[in-house]
C-alpha cells in the first residue's frame, strides 16, 4: 500500500505533517479530512522510496538498516514499551527511505494489520526468515525473545560476511593498482624511452622487443580490447543472470581449490546459524529448510536445500536427504543426523556453525597470506622484466659508442 507524506493545518489552525498509508491520493485526502486536517501538500513517499532509494541506498543498504532497527526493537519491547510507540521511536531515529518504510508498517499495525503482515508488504527490505520468526513471536506472545534472536542471527551473518570481506581488500587492491599501473606503463611510459632506444640501436634485445611489441599491440588495440572485454563481461552477466548460468557459475566456484572449500564452509555456517534460530524460535525442521534455502545465495545449495525439505516432507530423515544432495560435508550430515536423534539439534548447529566461522576466518587469512606475497612477487617480476629491457639497449648503446 502507497505511503503519503503531508502537510498541513489542523482545524485551530496549527501546522501539522506526518505520513500515512492509502491505497491512493484521493482517500489519503479523504482520510487527512477526517481528521480534520486541511492538506497543503501531499506527496507519495513509497514511490520515491521505491525509485530513488533503489539508486542512493539499494535494498541491501535497507535490509541492514533492519538489522540494527530489529536489534533496537527487541530492546524497547523488552523494556514493556508499546510496539507502535516502539516502531515510532525507532522511526524518528531513522531518516530516508527506511523511515517511509517504518513509518508504512506502523500505519499498517495502528489499522489492525499484524507485524508480520506489514513486513511482507515490503520483501525488498525484510527477508522471509525475518517474516516468518515475527510471525512465530505474534502467535506465541515472545515477539521480543523473537527479535533479539533474529537480530543477534542478522549480525553473526553480517560479521562472518565482512570479516572475509576485510581479508580480501588488500589482495584486492594489490591486483587492481599492479593492473593499472602495468598499462599506464605499458601504454604511457615506455613507447616514447622505446622509440628512443631504436633509434640508437640497429637491433633490440629480445626482452626489450618483447616489451615494445606489448605496448604497440596495447596502444594501436587498446580500443579492440576494451570493447572485447565490455562484450564479454555483458555476455557473462547476462549468462549468470539466467538460472542455469546462475547454478554453473555457482558449481564453478564451488569446486575451485581453496575458495570451493571456503564458499562451502561458509554456506553451511550460515545455513546452521539459520536452521539453527528458526528451530529456537518454535519453527518445523521443513519449514526452517525452506526458509534457509531462501536466505541462502549460492544457487547450489539453495537448490540441495530446497529439494532436502522435499524430501523430509516425504518422510525422509535429515540425514538421507543431505546426503543424497552430494553438497554439503560429512561433518555437517553427521551433525544435522544427530542432532535431531538427540533432541539436542539446535545446540548442535550453534556449535557447528560457530566452528566454520572459525574455520573460514582461519581459511581466508591462510589464503590471504599466501595471495599477497604471489602478486608482490608477480608485480616484482613484471617490473624486473621492464627494467631489462631498458637497461640492455642502453648500456649495448653505450658500448656501441665507445
Amino acid at each position: 500500500m502507497p505511503v503519503y507524506t503531508y502537510q498541513g493545518e489542523t482545524s485551530g489552525g496549527a501546522s501539522t505533517k506526518g505520513t500515512l498509508t492509502a491505497d491512493s491520493a484521493r482517500q489519503a485526502r479523504d482520510q487527512l479530512r477526517e481528521r480534520g486536517i486541511s492538506v497543503r501538500k501531499l506527496t507519495d513517499a513509497s514511490e520515491g522510496s521505491r525509485k530513488g532509494l533503489s539508486f542512493h541506498f539499494g535494498s541491501r543498504g535497507l535490509q541492514t538498516q533492519w538489522t540494527g532497527a530489529c536489534q533496537e526493537l527487541a530492546m524497547l519491547l523488552h523494556a514493556g514499551i508499546p510496539l507502535l510507540d516502539a516502531i515510532d521511536t525507532i522511526a524518528k531515529q531513522q531518516s530516508g527511505g527506511f523511515r517511509v518504510v517504518l513509518m508504512a508498517v506502523r500505519d499498517r499495525v495502528a489499522a489492525g494489520t499484524s507485524l508480520a503482515e506489514a513486513l511482507a508488504e515490503r520483501p525488498d527490505v525484510f527477508d522471509a526468515a525475518s517474516i516468518h520468526l515475527v510471525e512465530v513471536g505474534e502467535n506465541a506472545g515472545n515477539l521480543e525473545h523473537v527479535l533479539e534472536h533474529l537480530s543477534n542471527f542478522k549480525l553473526r551473518m553480517a560479521e562472518s560476511k565482512d570479516e572475509v570481506l576485510n581479508t580480501l581488500v588488500y589482495p584486492c587492491f594489490l591486483l587492481v593498482f599492479g593492473t593499472g599501473a602495468s598499462i599506464f606503463l605499458m601504454t604511457g611510459v615506455m613507447p616514447p624511452l622505446l622509440e628512443n632506444l631504436k633509434e640508437a640501436l640497429p637491433v633490440l634485445p629480445w626482452p626489450t622487443r618483447i616489451v615494445k611489441g606489448v605496448s604497440d599491440f596495447l596502444v594501436g588495440y587498446g580500443w579492440l580490447i576494451l570493447i572485447i572485454l565490455g562484450v564479454c563481461a555483458a555476455l557473462f552477466v547476462s549468462y549468470i543472470r539466467t538460472v542455469r548460468g546462475e547454478y554453473a557459475w555457482h558449481r564453478f566456484l564451488l569446486r575451485l581449490p581453496f575458495i570451493g572449500t571456503m564458499m562451502v564452509k561458509q554456506g553451511v555456517a550460515r545455513i546452521s546459524m539459520i536452521v539453527g534460530t528458526l528451530l529456537r524460535s518454535g519453527i518445523v525442521l521443513t519449514s526452517a529448510f525452506e526458509l534457509a534455502a531462501k536466505s541462502t545465495t549460492n544457487r547450489v545449495l539453495k537448490d540441495a536445500l530446497s529439494e532436502c525439505g522435499k524430501r523430509m516432507g516425504a518422510g525422509e530423515n535429515v540425514a538421507e536427504a543431505l546426503e543424497r544432495a552430494k553438497v554439503f560435508p560429512p561433518l555437517a550430515v553427521r551433525v544435522f543426523a544427530v542432532g535431531q536423534e538427540s533432541g539436542r539439534l539446535e545446540e548442535m548447529l550453534e556449535r557447528l556453525s560457530s566452528d566454520y566461522e572459525r574455520q573460514v576466518t582461519t581459511l581466508s587469512k591462510r589464503f590471504t597470506s599466501l595471495l599477497e606475497p604471489v602478486l608482490i612477487f608477480v608485480m616484482a617480476l613484471f617490473v624486473g622484466f621492464l627494467l631489462v629491457a631498458t637497461i640492455l639497449p642502453i648500456l649495448e648503446a653505450g658500448n656501441l659508442a665507445q
